[in-house]
């Protein structure tokens, strides 16, 4: 019997630690080992027994979610899992908890809707699967049952697949895709691109409330642009847009000028934002004009849609196995035959703008 992912689920309210496992045990995968209501219990529980994820609550009392992350990455690293309800207050926290080692962010899941527990429990239970194959290193500044999953859906539900845009244009685009690992990686690929590189676009999966703080501090850093993207906003060169999260982002054209639309609508390959959203809307309006990054992450949201960018004319690259914190979405690209170069993280932006610059016919 294969053994399950064993949780520890911190957070200081007892409705969301009831919440949290009935979630998390409703995938056959997943076992909480044990809960705890603040840090100090949640330490005393590690002395007996190391769980394979803990999720963990930022604001608690006796001691905060942020100075424990610390003491456990610091001491004996073990994938954690920020499960915050991503209040606007919290969201400068959120980023500090992903520099202190942080895996990922979720949003808390409330009770309410049904729909909104559903989408919180495909969530969850994905970001936990993806934790567990991280190796954490120290830091030294410190499925429901199967019968039961919701049908994961594709692209179809968002844009339709066509034949692409016909008008040409010579204006070269970026576009870019990544999930667990992707807040680190995207940071150092958006600082080594060079002011004036080609417009870029990019769906890193993210809780709502989260990507437009992640942006500014990006912002802050970059030579370049960084903001999260509104509805319309033109693709400009020196810029990157990030799809805000819980929203859906898509490249379109009005003659030469691209632009994106940003939209409501069902998960895409388990997420929203998605990346395979991102990238048929890619091979639709760009076509060859098209460059296009699949990066860390796990599952395989991304994959379809860059085959599409890749059968369009577009040149497509896949970040390697030895980079990636997760080498899911990479693999399933490259699986699928969409991918033309597969890349260290290091040498991704110099090649992106390389190729936007030098063609490839």
């Amino acid at each position: 019997m294969t053994r399950k992912i064993q949780v520890l689920v911190v957070d200081d309210q007892a409705l969301v630690r009831q919440t949290m496992t009935d979630i998390l045990e409703s995938d056959p995968q997943i076992q909480v080992m044990a809960t705890a209501a603040d840090p100090y219990v949640a330490a005393d529980k590690l002395r007996r027994s190391i769980p394979d994820v803990i999720t963990l609550d930022i604001e608690m009392p006796r001691m905060d979610g942020l100075t424990f992350l610390r003491k456990i990455m610091s001491q004996h690293p073990i994938p954690v899992i920020i499960c915050s309800s991503m209040a606007e207050s919290g969201s400068d926290n959120a980023l500090k908890a992903l520099e202190y080692g942080a895996v990922e962010i979720v949003t808390k899941p409330k009770v309410g809707t049904k729909k909104f527990l559903e989408e919180s429990r495909i969530r969850l239970c994905d970001a936990v699967k993806a934790a567990a194959r991280v190796q954490p290193r120290k830091k030294e500044i410190f499925t429901a049952a199967e019968a039961k999953v919701r049908p994961k859906l594709d692209a179809d539900v968002v844009i339709a697949k066509g034949k692409g845009y016909t008008i040409s244009t010579t204006e070269k685009m970026l576009v870019v895709g990544a999930s667990t690992g992707g807040t680190e990686a995207l940071s150092q690929f958006l600082q080594s691109l060079p002011l004036g590189c080609p417009a870029v676009a990019i769906v890193q999966h993210m809780p709502e409330g989260f990507t437009a703080r992640f942006s500014e501090r990006l912002n802050q850093i970059c030579r370049i642009t960084v903001k999260e993207a509104q509805d319309n906003d033109t693709m400009l060169r020196g810029q990157a847009l990030i799809a805000p999260g819980n929203k859906h982002m898509l490249l379109k054209r009005a003659g030469a000028r691209y632009y994106v639309q940003v939209k409501d609508g069902p998960l895409v390959s388990r997420h929203r934002p998605s990346v395979d959203v991102l990238f048929r809307s890619a091979a639709q309006y760009a076509g060859k004009n098209a460059v296009g990054a699949i990066m860390t992450g796990m599952g395989d949201d991304g994959a379809k849609g860059m085959k599409e960018l890749f059968e369009a004319g577009g040149w497509t690259i896949a970040q390697d196995e030895a980079t990636s914190v997760v080498f899911g979405m990479p693999k399933e690209a490259i699986r699928l035959g969409g991918v033309r170069e597969v890349l260290p993280l290091g040498s991704i932006s110099s090649e992106m703008v390389r190729r936007a610059l030098s063609g490839w016919d």
